[in-house]
């Protein structure tokens, strides 16, 4: 008990063939290597229900189990919260592992003092895992540099769970589509949020577009589009959002779907207001942006064009003039727009980060945009 086990815990473990423990002298001779080292007695109950192996250790071999994470650049202190948390570290070589991460975060500007800090001795971590997560974020296209600000500014993609989290969020979201790009932006602007609670979130979130019977495609494009949103909002009820909002699940489909940043004013703690009876506003600078590029009122183009258009209506010329500003000319755009008026629906940022793969990466001259517009709505 005085090593922190409760009794349904250590009765099992206890030697059968013992009348006194001190008739284990290696169980007794290890114990006291690791006091002496400076673990608690308490947690070294938690160390001999895990890895029962370092208590049988001959003279001198847990001491150099201990010694190997010290060669590996680690001080007392840290190696006491490692040993603690992961005992099977001290069993075999599987410390290699543990030395592969270490190694990955000195490469990424970590130092081990800050791993120190973020480690709690009654979790246990799987560094296999971690090992895997940090490859498949460098492999995402993380550079060094942003791999080591991504897990100092959340650490818990690698220590909650030991990374299980992080995997789960990467496999929904390449379930709906989203690209290695994509998720690579995704960590890039990752918001000030446990993995945990962004992840409760994005499931909340998807659920809730669900009972408010969106179309699939909707849903897919809005959770690909908008990963982060949707895991910093903790929406509030469906019943009580129709409720307080005055509306029904039609119409709230058609905010969403317009522009998804609205979730944000529906989270827990904000006071939601009735919406307006009239949506119109919005709609009329929509044709008058329309009517600017030369369409013809009520046609075809102009109905098609306001139907695929989403976002608010003053966010159409901004887009519009990402265009422009990238070098192409006004009548040019309004033509792609009057092709494939999706084109507008992407955010700024998506359209200059396109354009830029298009004739830096791809090598294509930017007048190829005014033939083949839909290529800004690829993902």
């Amino acid at each position: 008990e005085s090593m922190g086990l409760k009794s349904s815990e250590y009765f099992p473990l206890l030697p059968r063939k013992l009348m006194f423990l001190n008739d284990d002298q290696m169980l007794l001779e290890n114990y006291h290597v690791l006091c002496n080292y400076g673990i608690a007695r308490v947690k070294i109950g938690k160390i001999y229900k895990e890895a029962m192996e370092v208590f049988r250790y001959d003279y001198g071999v847990l001491r150099s189990k201990l010694q190997a994470f010290e060669e590996m650049g680690l001080n007392q202190s840290t190696i006491i919260k490692v040993v603690s948390s992961s005992p099977y570290l001290l069993i075999g070589d599987e410390n290699r592992v543990f030395h592969e991460v270490l190694k990955k975060l000195k490469s990424a500007g970590i130092e081990y003092g800050w791993i120190e800090g973020h480690l709690l001795e009654e979790n246990s971590y799987n560094w296999s895992h971690i090992l895997e997560l940090l490859c498949l974020l460098s492999k995402m296209g993380c550079s060094k540099e942003q791999l080591g600000d991504l897990i100092c500014q959340h650490p818990g993609l690698l220590f909650e769970g030991s990374g299980n989290m992080t995997f789960w969020l990467i496999g929904f979201l390449l379930k709906f589509g989203s690209t290695v790009n994509d998720m690579h932006s995704m960590f890039l602007q990752f918001p000030q949020v446990q993995v945990g609670k962004f992840v409760c979130n994005l499931r909340q979130c998807f659920h809730f577009l669900i009972e408010v019977e969106m179309e699939v495609q909707d849903i897919e494009r809005i959770v690909r589009s908008h990963p982060s949103l949707l895991g910093s909002c903790s929406l509030k009820k469906l019943n009580s959002l129709l409720a307080n909002l005055n509306t029904g699940k039609k119409r709230l489909c058609e905010i969403i779907n317009e522009n998804p940043q609205v979730l944000k004013n529906w989270v827990m703690g904000l006071r939601v207001k009735q919406l307006p009876n009239s949506r119109g506003g919005s709609r009329m600078m929509k044709i008058k942006f329309l009517l600017d590029l030369g369409f013809v009122k009520n046609s075809d183009e102009m109905n098609k064009a306001l139907k695929v258009f989403r976002g608010e209506g003053g966010e159409l010329q901004e887009r519009f003039d990402c265009f422009v500003n990238a070098g192409l000319k006004q009548e040019d755009v309004a033509e792609m727009v009057k092709q494939a008026p999706q084109v507008l629906n992407q955010s700024k940022d998506v359209i200059k980060m396109k354009i830029d793969f298009l004739v830096n990466d791809l090598g294509y001259p930017l007048s190829s945009l005014v033939a083949f517009p839909s290529y800004i709505s690829y993902t």
